[in-house]
């Protein structure tokens, strides 16, 4: 049901892509980094690390506006249980893109939406599971000179050169994997107060 009350929408995010993607929604939104230490707790899997921080991300925001729905969001490259996170560095990046080759590797994508005014909290997640092709070195380091994709969760940019890398992609809401899924992120601002359409 939509507030009689207009709400802002934030972002709590300093990425650009999710920004980028939520602006597709063409909405109002303001956009404030959350500070939130992002590394995963002993013992803790992707799918829960995504889902804390995603969480965390908004509560962060949510707490300097509490009248404002907040949208949090986190993902995390899933290797066979272990966490592949944003690599940072060119060495670090091919060490992951060597890894993944020729597996499927599941990134994790949670979103949380919060509005601590109306006590409204809605948190889900988005896996995708992505088929890497066979990698050779060759080619790995082609995609890193030419991406430098060292701010995304194991190295992966799909939306850029990064789809050369694939040999499919399985999910239920398609921009998952840049970051943002919109098809959740539309149903539960809506929930939240936020008119889409």
């Amino acid at each position: 049901m939509v507030s009689p009350v207009p709400r802002t929408l934030i972002l709590g995010s300093a990425s650009r892509y999710r920004r980028d993607l939520l602006s597709r929604l063409g909405i109002p939104f303001e956009v404030a980094a959350p500070g939130v230490e992002e590394s995963s707790l002993p013992g803790e899997t992707p799918a829960a690390t995504a889902v804390r921080l995603a969480l965390a991300k908004a509560m962060a925001v949510a707490r300097q506006h509490p009248q404002a729905v907040v949208i949090g969001s986190d993902q995390v490259a899933d290797l066979d249980g272990e966490p592949l996170g944003k690599p940072g560095t060119h060495d670090v990046a091919t060490r992951q893109l060597r890894r993944m080759s020729g597996r499927t590797v599941v990134f994790q994508t949670a979103l949380a939406v919060v509005c601590l005014e109306t006590r409204f909290e809605q948190v889900d997640l988005a896996p995708v599971r992505v088929k890497f092709r066979a990698l050779d070195d060759g080619e790995i380091e082609n995609y890193l000179r030419a991406e430098e994709p060292y701010d995304c969760a194991g190295s992966a940019r799909s939306e850029g050169l990064g789809i050369a890398l694939l040999e499919s992609i399985d999910n239920d809401d398609p921009t998952a994997l840049v970051g943002l899924p919109l098809i959740r992120t539309c149903r539960m601002i809506r929930a939240a107060g936020i008119r889409v359409l």
